[in-house]
């Protein structure tokens, strides 16, 4: 809950969007409901499901659904041994997604050593896939993307958000953390002139 919460004040889950899951054991996924104000969760609003997308545990409320996110969250966790999956809808990230084409891509930055098997001068590549009217049809492309690209810890969705992962709930919070610093980041490297892409000092280091 404490999560939901911070994520609220960083702007990542207002309304009632984004979304956060964790893993309880090797077969067993907590998930928060769908449609529901994530600053205002209670323990007793979450359910849990297996990796299969089953549920094995509801809320009391019955008018509560898993969310929407689930068959995305499982991508990671099946394919990645996940801990813990969160969903942003940072403006840094939404901002990402339009210079982007098959992926964002920025280098020489020193919070790229926050994502896991990344250091300061490596190429930080994030894959980028299309939005669909309905969360759950983004399942399909997501998991292709986190196949594709390995090195990766998150996958954005053009003008939408970002869905990022981590082996434990504390490693996926600093992954978000880091990735939406380096969104924004490129973001004011656009703006001063700068490809957030090329190493600094090269002569292609000038955006168009």
């Amino acid at each position: 809950m404490e999560l939901c919460r911070q994520f609220y004040d960083l702007g990542w889950v207002s309304g009632t969007g984004g979304g956060i899951s964790v893993r309880l054991d090797e077969r067993r996924v907590l998930v928060a409901p769908s449609g529901v104000q994530k600053e205002r969760l209670r323990p007793g609003d979450l359910f849990v499901v297996d990796l299969d997308g089953r549920l094995l545990a509801r809320p009391e409320d019955p008018a509560l659904k898993p969310s929407a996110c689930t068959p995305l969250f499982l991508e990671a966790y099946r394919r990645r041994g996940a801990g813990a999956v969160l969903h942003s809808h940072s403006l840094h990230a939404f901002e990402a997604t339009l210079h982007a084409g098959e992926a964002f891509r920025i280098t020489h930055v020193e919070m790229i050593k926050g994502i896991e098997g990344h250091g300061y001068h490596d190429l930080l590549e994030v894959p980028v896939i299309d939005n669909t009217a309905h969360e759950a049809d983004l399942a399909g492309a997501l998991g292709a993307a986190i196949e594709a690209w390995p090195r990766s810890r998150a996958v954005l969705v053009r003008r939408h958000g970002v869905y990022v992962w981590g082996p434990s709930w504390e490693r996926a919070k600093t992954h978000a953390e880091c990735y939406d610093y380096l969104f924004a980041a490129a973001a004011r490297m656009r703006a001063a002139g700068l490809d957030p892409a090329q190493p600094p000092g090269t002569e292609t280091g000038r955006s168009p």
